[in-house]
């Protein structure tokens, strides 16, 4: 039976105390605000070691959702692709559920978690910020050795949202290049149309990974994980070879965050110069032209250009280095006439 007994004039502190085959001699002991509290919660944890699934909560208990994340920001964060980002997402989680124990990160405080999250950021950064609750909790488990009484708990995660099929007319990367203030952004954006590599993995380029003779250019841990060589077209050995040497034994000396930059100013300039070219022949603007253009959708133009050069989707996966088909159809973006004239 459990010890309930009066602490004070406002707790009441449970001392529970049984031998199980199995478990041991179980100690367990909480404090509460009301002895109805205190006496469900003792039915609770002596029905658990009656079926033999009890789990100590103590550390689990004391360990509040902050220091978990503080911990994983410290020990496994560090290994991982995408860190900038995740670090981000820890300072929101934090701030918004660092105080609950994780006893207390069950699957409505998330679910409340997510609807008020929804209000303020998009679909898919929601899914991003549920996901990494899932891999500090994981973390607890897995790692430390922080039982969770309750497991991982399940949450229902936002629809993701539509790919974007955003398909980039040369007309307008031409004007991009154009206008841009960095002749090192302008062979960038060709790269990029040329590869379809990723942002980041412009930006990490070293001049060891371009091989020029071979036409290849040999990227290591890329964004899935994996080793790949992306074949290069003559266009792109072209831009490569123009590119001075640099000191650092990089390629390019943007980082990604200021690629994006620099190439949404470029875009804005572009846009402007194109109404006020609007404005002085007398006619009026198109609403799409240079409108609502980012760096990632050069990637997703340069995956639905090679797709008309290469014999099948194999050979594109292997070039774009899409594990999943499902995601390498949110990249790939034919044109409808242009496959009517594949029919004939």
């Amino acid at each position: 039976m459990a010890t309930i007994r009066k602490k004070g004039d406002y707790q009441w502190h449970v001392q529970i105390r049984r031998k199980k085959r199995g478990l041991g001699e179980v100690k367990a002991t909480q404090t509460f605000a009301t002895k109805a509290q205190a006496e469900e919660w003792a039915r609770e944890i002596e029905s658990e070691i009656d079926r033999g699934v009890y789990v100590s909560r103590v550390e689990a208990e004391s360990t509040m959702l902050s220091e978990a994340c503080d911990r994983y920001h410290r020990e496994i964060l560090p290994k991982l692709k995408g860190k900038a980002a995740d670090a981000s997402r820890l300072k929101t989680i934090k701030l918004e559920l660092g105080k609950l124990p994780l006893t207390a990160i069950n699957s409505t405080v998330l679910a409340k978690f997510r609807d008020a999250r929804l209000g303020i950021v998009s679909n898919q950064s929601v899914i991003h910020e549920l996901g990494l609750v899932t891999r500090v909790l994981k973390a607890c488990v897995l790692d430390w050795g922080i039982a969770l009484p309750g497991g991982i708990p399940q949450v229902r995660k936002p629809t993701k949202p539509n790919g974007r099929d955003r398909r980039v007319e040369q007309g307008e990367i031409d004007e991009i290049i154009k206008v841009s203030e960095s002749q090192e952004l302008g062979t960038i954006i060709g790269i990029a149309i040329e590869t379809a590599m990723r942002r980041s993995e412009i930006a990490s380029l070293e001049r060891d990974a371009v091989e020029i003779n071979r036409s290849i250019i040999r990227l290591t841990k890329t964004k899935n994980g994996d080793d790949r060589k992306v074949p290069l077209s003559s266009k792109a050995k072209e831009l490569l070879m123009s590119i001075p040497a640099r000191i650092d034994g990089k390629v390019f000396g943007l980082q990604p965050d200021s690629i994006s930059q620099a190439f949404d100013r470029a875009v804005i300039r572009a846009r402007k110069g194109y109404e006020e070219k609007c404005k002085e022949d007398g006619i009026l603007p198109s609403k799409n032209w240079l409108i609502d253009i980012h760096f990632h959708d050069l990637r997703h133009e340069a995956t639905s250009r090679i797709a008309e050069k290469v014999s099948n989707i194999i050979e594109l996966a292997s070039i774009t280095g899409h594990k999943d088909l499902q995601m390498l159809k949110r990249y790939y973006h034919p044109k409808a006439e242009d496959l009517a004239k594949k029919l004939g």
